[in-house]
């Protein structure tokens, strides 16, 4: 997130749990099943120097783990802020986004909230080192769940349930805590470290009951024709292929259609959820929510534009808390222009 390479070094085990940089395919043939295993970190490879700043940087990321709230709240925006000044690239991603789905803000709103972006996002990065070092006992207590019962009663019905959620900031500490809570499939990307990819795994393996690899759709179908939950992240542009263009912000976005599909094939029901932090309060809220009726429908683009709205009324919750660094609207109809 931050130029400097020794800053870099210090926090990539943490960084790669959301720069995820691989192509996701939501049709791609593969194989890969992925039942959460627990790897061992005692392997002669790790020993070698390529692993070095890693390894410091999951000791300091741990040491932070054990400081109060407030002061883990601290340093992630001290991340976040450092971001901001030394991160360029990803600013104008950010600056991008904003000017595109709030032309109505003025500038100096632009650049407060582009603040906030980033500082929520620095935040995001110390509660993902907590997920996956801090058992979910130590902050259970911090969360406030809306509706948890419609999931576990939806679950109680013995069909799948596909849960649609949103890259908010606060996606891998609160999942911990939802995993505690209710038995959740997840989905990932392995990381090309494979230090980072072995505490990641360990972190999954302590909260869910199996991981699946995000290119692996038939093991989604799998999973949910066998009566299991999966979370699903459908907020992102992965490309035209198995997409449509449908409006986000009133911008056309393109999203893939693979969860109205999902849905269809397996009978599944769809719940959403969101999830935020208080910095005022010192607490997260958890919601589950029910689609609007009518999806889905046999009409996809009437559906990613039903899905893009139920995000849009999350983000605006809590704006900076979404996952503005990411470039939405890469993706563009014929004859429009990249904007970033």
């Amino acid at each position: 997130m931050v130029k400097t390479r020794a800053l870099s070094n210090l926090t990539a085990f943490i960084v790669a749990g959301f720069y995820h940089r691989n192509k996701f395919n939501p049709w791609h043939k593969t194989a890969n099943v992925t039942a959460v295993s627990t790897p061992t970190l005692a392997r002669r490879e790790f020993l070698k120097p390529k692993y070095w700043p890693t390894w410091l940087g999951i000791f300091l990321g741990y040491l932070i783990c054990l400081m109060p709230l407030r002061v883990r709240w601290a340093v992630g925006s001290g991340l976040g802020r450092a971001g901001y000044r030394f991160a360029r690239k990803r600013r104008h991603i950010v600056e991008t986004n904003l000017r595109l789905c709030f032309p109505e803000n003025t500038d100096q709103a632009h650049n407060r909230l582009t603040k906030d972006i980033f500082i929520s996002s620095g935040i995001s990065i110390i509660e993902t080192a907590v997920g996956w070092f801090i058992s979910p006992e130590h902050y259970n207590d911090l969360v406030d769940f809306e509706n948890l019962d419609l999931l576990l009663d939806t679950q109680n019905q013995k069909k799948g349930v596909l849960l649609l959620g949103m890259h908010l900031s606060t996606l891998d500490f609160t999942g911990a805590v939802v995993g505690r809570n209710a038995s959740v499939d997840v989905m990932y990307r392995r990381n090309k470290n494979q230090l980072i990819e072995t505490v990641m795994t360990r972190g999954r393996k302590k909260h869910f009951p199996s991981a699946i690899e995000r290119d692996d759709v038939r093991q989604v179908i799998r999973r949910l024709k066998k009566g299991a939950t999966v979370w699903y992240g459908a907020d992102q542009d992965y490309g035209i292929k198995h997409s449509v263009f449908a409006p986000f912000f009133n911008i056309p976005a393109a999203t893939i259609t693979a969860p109205s599909r999902l849905i269809k094939m397996t009978g599944a029901n769809v719940l959403i959820l969101s999830h935020y932090r208080d910095l005022s309060t010192g607490r997260y809220r958890v919601c589950f929510s029910r689609m609007p009726e009518g999806y889905p429908s046999d009409d996809d683009v009437a559906d990613c534009t039903m899905y893009n709205q139920v995000v849009e009324s999350c983000v605006l919750q809590a704006p900076e808390q979404y996952w503005w660094l990411h470039r939405r609207f890469k993706t563009r109809p014929d004859g429009e222009t990249r904007p970033y």
